[in-house]
């Protein structure tokens, strides 16, 4: 999914910035995430400059795409635990040396951390129309479950992904946002958001969930996630993982992953 055809037109160009936002609720990304790494991977490749954004504050209320039911809270230690050890992750995957493509880690906390709740409501708030997210799929999809329902936490995540885009756009010239297809309600949320605000045109790419040929959903099994930390996730283990991958999915995974 792309918001305009434009995208193509504006990679053509080096030094666009982009940013994938990761989501600190375990200490180790795992296989589920690479997708979105190897993007961030590509983008560099290509003359761009990546932005990974740790999300230290978004991560403290859980974001429900995805989701089928409310996800429990970090408290501030385990956060910042989880934080440490996902950016060193990441500096496996990207150059954060100076030059051209230089990669950027940014915490979202550093500026929604500090942000009013009546600051929220009269700056952004009025920004946001009720009527359009209710129409996003991870809220649609969570208010069909009665019994769970969302609460006003989760419902309220979007406008915190969009006021992320709309920080980075003001310090970065930040005008590419990626995430998973599931994300697709949270990525335009920041792409209007912008429009609104600055009156400029940013963009997002939605990227594909990434399945098994049976259909179902891939890296998870029976709750045992791939973890990238090898304490976590032994070498062996994850060796296992790729090698019994049914020969109808490789392709699919070696232009992926690779």
């Amino acid at each position: 999914q792309v918001t305009s055809p434009e995208v193509a037109e504006i990679l053509g160009k080096p030094g666009v910035r982009c940013y994938v936002g990761f989501d600190p609720s375990a200490s180790s990304l795992h296989v589920g995430n690479l997708l979105q790494v190897m993007t961030l991977v590509r983008m560099q490749r290509a003359g761009h400059r990546p932005i990974a954004l740790a999300g230290g504050a978004t991560g403290m209320i859980g974001d429900p795409s995805g989701k089928s039911e409310e996800r429990n809270l970090l408290d501030r230690e385990q956060l910042a635990y989880n934080l440490e050890s996902i950016q060193g992750q990441l500096a496996r995957f990207l150059d954060f040396s100076p030059g051209a493509t230089q990669a950027v880690m940014v915490n979202n906390h550093d500026w929604l951390g500090g942000v009013s709740f009546l600051g929220l409501l009269r700056d952004v708030g009025k920004r946001f129309s009720v009527n359009a997210m209710l129409e996003k799929e991870s809220v649609r999809a969570r208010l069909e479950e009665r019994e769970q329902g969302i609460s006003y936490t989760e419902f309220s995540y979007q406008i915190l992904q969009g006021m992320d885009y709309l920080e980075l756009y003001r310090q970065y010239d930040c005008v590419l946002q990626t995430g998973g297809s599931d994300q697709w309600g949270n990525l335009t949320s920041g792409v209007d958001l912008i429009h609104r605000v600055e009156g400029a045109g940013v963009h997002a790419i939605g990227t594909p969930l990434i399945t098994n040929s049976d259909g179902t959903k891939f890296g998870k099994s029976e709750g045992n996630a791939i973890w990238l930390d090898a304490a976590m996730c032994s070498p062996y283990r994850m060796y296992q993982f790729w090698l019994s991958s049914t020969d109808a999915d490789v392709v699919d995974r070696l232009k992926v992953f690779t």
